[in-house]
This record gives C-alpha cells, sequence and structure tokens, in this order.
C-alpha cells in the first residue's frame, strides 16, 4: 500500500501541521491555488509534488504550472483540476480512476459512475468557518482509501 497526499488552496501558506501530516507519503498532488512557488518547492522536500495551477495562480511563477492535468500513480489514473466544474473530460468513459480538485474549500469524497472525485478542502489561510483539510489517499491492490485530516483550529 502507497499513499498520496492530497492538498488544495493553500494561498502561500503552508501551515506546519499540513508538512507533518503528509510526511511520509510516496507523493503530493496540489490541485491548485498555491499562492506561492516556493510551496511547491517546500512540499518538494517531502515527496515528489504533481501541482496545477487554481484562479488565484495568476503570477508569472504560476505559467509553469498547467490547468488541468492527468498522472499516473501507483497503477491509477489520476486527473487533477481546481474547479471540478470546469472539468471537460467525462472521467467514467476516459479511464480516469480518480479526479482531484479544490476551489470549493470544502473537503469532500464521493464515488460517481466507478470514479472516485475527491476534495481535500483548503489547507490554507481559513475562510468563513470551514475546517483546514487535507486529504490522505491510501492505495492498494484493493481499492482506494480516502481520509480527510482536520488540520486544527489553526
Amino acid at each position: 500500500m502507497r499513499t498520496i497526499g492530497i492538498i488544495s488552496d493553500t494561498h502561500g501558506l503552508l501551515r506546519p501541521e499540513a508538512e507533518q501530516r503528509l510526511a511520509g507519503v510516496a507523493h503530493i498532488i496540489h490541485a491548485g491555488d498555491i499562492g506561492r512557488a516556493e510551496l511547491i518547492a517546500r512540499l518538494g522536500r517531502i515527496a515528489p509534488v504533481t501541482a496545477i495551477r487554481g484562479n488565484i495562480d495568476t503570477s508569472d511563477w504560476a505559467r509553469a504550472y498547467p490547468d488541468t492535468r492527468t498522472v499516473q500513480l501507483e497503477g491509477r489514473s489520476f486527473h487533477v483540476v481546481h474547479d471540478v466544474h470546469d472539468l471537460e473530460i467525462d472521467p467514467a468513459t476516459s479511464g480516469i480512476d480518480v479526479v482531484i480538485y479544490g476551489h470549493s474549500h470544502r473537503a469532500r469524497v464521493e464515488t460517481r459512475d466507478g470514479v472516485l472525485y475527491l476534495n481535500p478542502g483548503s489547507a490554507g489561510p481559513r475562510r468563513f468557518k470551514l475546517p483546514i483539510t487535507l486529504a490522505i489517499l491510501e492505495v492498494s491492490a484493493g481499492g482506494l482509501s480516502p481520509v480527510i485530516h482536520d488540520l486544527g483550529s489553526g
């Protein structure tokens, strides 16, 4: 079994609690609204990172990141898009196992047409009264096991 850390909407803030929770994962996926280029470098000290840009990632450094990305990890196909409403493919007919997205700042885990849709919520500055969260996805031959982790009151 391997673990993948899923994070989104950091808006330039990488909390120590997020770094601690991600320690030991095999790979990290950042679903956009990174906020600062150096944040990805810090995540990269934990594990290899796949990242896309979100709607706030408009500075020159953000051009290095695509709007969407499909990546193969642990024998599964992951499609990453910041806002799920911008999804331009049908994951169920495209061989996608997992859709990773952010934008809403609300953690969500659901399966539709055999595809896991996972929003880790927001790990950055608190918005409204929403919890500060990220997700850990365990990938094994037996399936996918996502867990949303609350990073505390921060």
